[in-house]
């Protein structure tokens, strides 16, 4: 199964026999077997005719809608199946403190684990013995989640890990000419947060989506409050994945010059200071598919298993959870 990314303006998604084609000016663009298709989502002005909707609804297959910048917009669900009764576990269990507590310091520990697995590994292939202590630092926070006995204060050992894994990840971009001041978000004012911020986007459809097919509400978590509009439980699930899916695709383009500085411009906007360009937004989507792809032991279940098949792993997981009471088991790398 694939996620179906359309980002030429001017495009339109129809359905033909038993495919989805996408075409512009009667030219044939893309063109992927309907039964391949788990997710849709479109970038700006691109057209999707109602056979393609209709299809796409009623196979229970959602359709993201972002501006041409990668924003998100909205969603357009399709059939879903009744899970009532899951949902009920799922509302009683965020309303347990202590349930809250616990699945929260797993979903921040495990956080903080694959931030540290991902320095050492960069520690060991580019042999950069400075990153120990941002290690360390990670180690003694680890710990720190464990002593926690409110949300509120792993939400501030959370935020602390963050800064000091970001101030070790500037380190691992190989050419000067990219320049990390930190994370910097609403907007983001230079390539590398331009490109943190596209790829967290696009994660956190891939969880919704997952969320969303077990039949858990995604709008309602145990770490991220819930606010108006916001899959607070998507939001939690990729927290155990920023660091080793989005932030390693963005070291592989930038250091492997896959994306340049030429598909950046700055603008007067101050909505939008920094803006990548359709080839570097195209080439990002690829390397993020690819990332999602690779087979890989999963470290828990030793079984083969790609990142697609983890984020519908992980929302099991947390459906089992909410079911039973007993702790989440968050993915960790190793």
């Amino acid at each position: 199964m694939t996620s179906l990314y359309v980002i030429e303006q001017g495009a339109k998604i129809k359905k033909a026999r038993r495919r989805l084609v996408v075409v512009k000016d009667e030219q044939e663009l893309q063109s992927i077997p309907l039964i391949k298709v788990d997710q849709v989502l479109i970038f700006g002005n691109v057209g999707l005719t109602t056979p393609a909707l209709t299809w796409l609804m009623s196979q229970g297959i959602d359709v993201v809608f972002c501006d041409q910048h990668g924003r998100f917009k909205g969603r357009v669900v399709g059939e879903t199946s009744g899970h009532s009764e899951l949902r009920r576990f799922q509302y009683r269990q965020v309303e347990s403190p202590d349930f809250a507590l616990s699945t929260a310091r797993g979903i921040v520990q495990a956080k903080l684990k694959n931030s540290r697995t991902m320095l050492m590994r960069y520690r060991r292939r580019q042999q950069k013995p400075e990153l120990l202590p941002a290690v360390e630092r990670l180690d003694g926070l680890i710990d720190r989640a464990d002593r926690t006995n409110t949300i509120n204060a792993l939400m501030g050992v959370e935020g602390v890990g963050a800064a000091v894994y970001f101030q070790a990840f500037r380190q691992l971009f190989k050419s000067d000419e990219w320049v990390f001041p930190g994370r910097v978000r609403r907007p983001p004012t230079d390539p590398i947060n331009v490109l943190l911020s596209f790829g967290y986007t696009l994660l956190t459809h891939q969880l919704e989506a997952a969320v969303e097919r077990v039949g858990l509400d995604p709008y309602l978590g145990c770490l991220h409050a819930d606010a108006y509009n916001r899959p607070s439980l998507a939001l939690d699930l990729v927290e155990e994945f920023r660091a080793i899916v989005v932030d390693s695709v963005v070291l592989r383009c930038l250091n492997n010059d896959l994306i340049t500085p030429a598909n950046f411009s700055r603008q007067p906007d101050p909505n939008r200071p920094v803006l990548l360009d359709d080839p570097g937004r195209r080439r990002f989507i690829q390397e993020f598919e690819a990332r999602l792809a690779i087979t890989f032991t999963h470290p828990a279940r030793q079984e083969k298993a790609t990142y697609h098949r983890c984020f519908d792993l992980q929302a099991r997981e947390m459906a089992r959870a909410f079911r039973t009471g007993d702790p989440y088991r968050p993915f960790l790398v190793r």
